[in-house]
């Protein structure tokens, strides 16, 4: 091999090589910058699960707090009414000889006496200073069997069923808007005060798994609170 042919040799290594170490050089770079973001990912997520646990907690507490706050104001009340009240926060009224008369949405005279007891002092805890602003709705929930003596079918005894439902929560939430003990918390209400009527989308059943349709003719109050769209915002940021 002449000495020419050496040399040009020897440059082609040095340029190969030094080729490889820009590439190896690059690598490492891209290999480090990709850590460098997995690490603060993980630190994003950690913080994220710290305070997704801190919310939960405060939720835990503040339902806890107002279930017990609840449970002693209406604990002697509620046989009487054909309530009851759940641990999340649902207060049920499932007496349908006191509700609404059979496909009727005015409210029956002994459902409208037990409201008035009722919800001027369920807004008294609620809308306390120790509640107000961690709620954010309080729904009126209106159910139904999935019964209607006159339908075709069992979609339009769901449909039938679905009016029947709002039309009675809205009658309720106009009546308890009306009522003069909580006047003074009418802003408060408007801002939170929901009818929703679900027809017999949500069934109570038995423990054989049929379905019970005096319980499912109820009418439900539910407290929803801030702590659900705080978790669906951290949620959203962790994406």
């Amino acid at each position: 091999m002449t000495l020419q042919h050496t040399d040009q040799h020897t440059e082609l290594e040095q340029e190969t090589e030094e080729h490889w170490i820009a590439v190896s050089d690059l690598m490492s770079g891209l290999m480090m910058l990709f850590l460098l973001i997995a690490v603060m990912y993980l630190v994003i997520v950690e913080r994220k699960n710290d305070e997704i646990e801190r919310v939960v907690v405060l939720y835990e507490d503040l339902r806890d707090e107002l279930y017990a706050d609840l449970q002693q104001e209406f604990a002697a009340d509620l046989p009487r009414w054909g309530a009851q009240l759940d641990e999340d926060l649902r207060l049920r009224f499932t007496n349908t000889d006191l509700l609404f008369e059979e496909g009727e949405s005015s409210l029956r005279s002994g459902f409208a006496e037990i409201l008035a007891d009722f919800f001027p002092r369920y807004m008294t805890i609620l809308a306390s200073e120790k509640y107000r602003d961690d709620i954010l709705e309080v729904r009126i929930e209106g159910h139904t069997s999935s019964s209607w003596s006159q339908a075709e079918d069992s979609d339009a005894a769901y449909l039938l069923n679905m009016a029947l439902s709002q039309e009675r929560t809205r009658s309720t939430l106009g009546y308890l808007m009306e009522l003069e003990d909580v006047a003074h918390e009418k802003d408060w209400l408007r801002q939170r005060l929901t009818a929703n009527g679900l027809s017999s989308s949500q069934l109570i059943r038995s423990a054989q798994g049929e379905e019970d349709p005096d319980q499912s003719r109820r009418v439900e109050f539910v407290v929803v609170t801030d702590a659900e769209t705080r978790l669906s915002t951290i949620l959203q940021e962790i994406r």
